[in-house]
């Protein structure tokens, strides 16, 4: 130890330091959120404003099949300008399951994980799109947010951030993200889509089908990661439970004793 003209003593030495620091570190995850379809019920919002603006369902037309047609491309482009001009849009979305986000910020805080949330929502008038999305976040329970405006790859920012893992709800930015680095990716189909899950599932990518079932994904990772150092993290050690071949627990239903 040295002592400063102050009477302040410093380690001369810092490693011990910074391996603890880096101990710590090792034992937090960082993980990355997107808000709209993870978290955040978008597609409602959307057609709600649709048919404000232009005075129908946004699927009320149907082909020859009888199925819904999507907006023509003029029409997706007027609902987007009545966005725009609306004042904090953005804080008007529902969250798809509202407890549920409480629940990631007291499983963040317990475990000290980093949880970034990333969005590329366009701007509407009123607050910036990040002061909206942190806002809207404080109102679901999860308190100080971390919103990254994204309006370029996932995949580099990943891999800047260092992630563990990111929840999204689009198959191209899970596969740009496993493709720019080793941070993991997690699909959230909430429709069933068995093709895209066998699609994504080959690629190394887990699927699930809303927020509840993904955070006991999440705390998963959490154990096997310091297991598999050095080694790839397959689907089946992080989504796979361990079953043990064990003996009945009544001896006798298989094989009762001799009368």
């Amino acid at each position: 130890m040295a002592v400063d003209p102050c009477g302040c003593a410093f380690p001369t030495n810092p490693e011990p330091a910074i391996q603890s620091y880096c101990i710590v570190s090792l034992m937090s995850l960082r993980l990355g959120f997107d808000v709209d379809g993870v978290l955040a019920d978008f597609r409602s919002a959307f057609r709600s404003t649709a048919r404000e603006c232009l005075g129908r369902e946004a699927a009320a037309d149907s082909d020859e099949g009888g199925k819904p047609t999507p907006l023509g491309r003029q029409d997706v482009a007027r609902v987007w300008a009545h966005i725009a001009r609306t004042p904090n849009w953005w804080m008007q979305v529902r969250p798809h399951e509202p407890a549920e986000i409480a629940r990631l910020y007291a499983m963040a805080r317990a475990s000290r994980w980093e949880v970034f949330f990333l969005t590329k929502r366009p701007p509407s008038a009123g607050d910036p799109v990040q002061f909206q999305t942190q806002w809207w976040l404080e109102q679901q329970g999860y308190y100080l947010p971390a919103v990254l405006t994204v309006p370029g790859s996932r995949g580099e920012l990943s891999n800047s951030l260092r992630l563990d893992l990111v929840v999204d709800d689009q198959i191209i930015n899970c596969a740009e993200i496993i493709g720019a680095g080793p941070s993991r990716t997690m699909l959230m189909l909430r429709d069933p889509d068995p093709k895209l899950t066998r699609h994504a599932t080959d690629r190394g990518i887990g699927v699930v089908t809303c927020l509840a079932e993904a955070l006991p994904a999440v705390a998963r990772l959490e154990e096997v990661l310091p297991t598999r150092v050095g080694k790839p993290l397959r689907l089946m050690d992080w989504f796979g439970t361990k079953s043990e071949e064990t003996l009945p627990l009544n001896p006798r239903v298989e094989r009762p004793l001799p009368e």
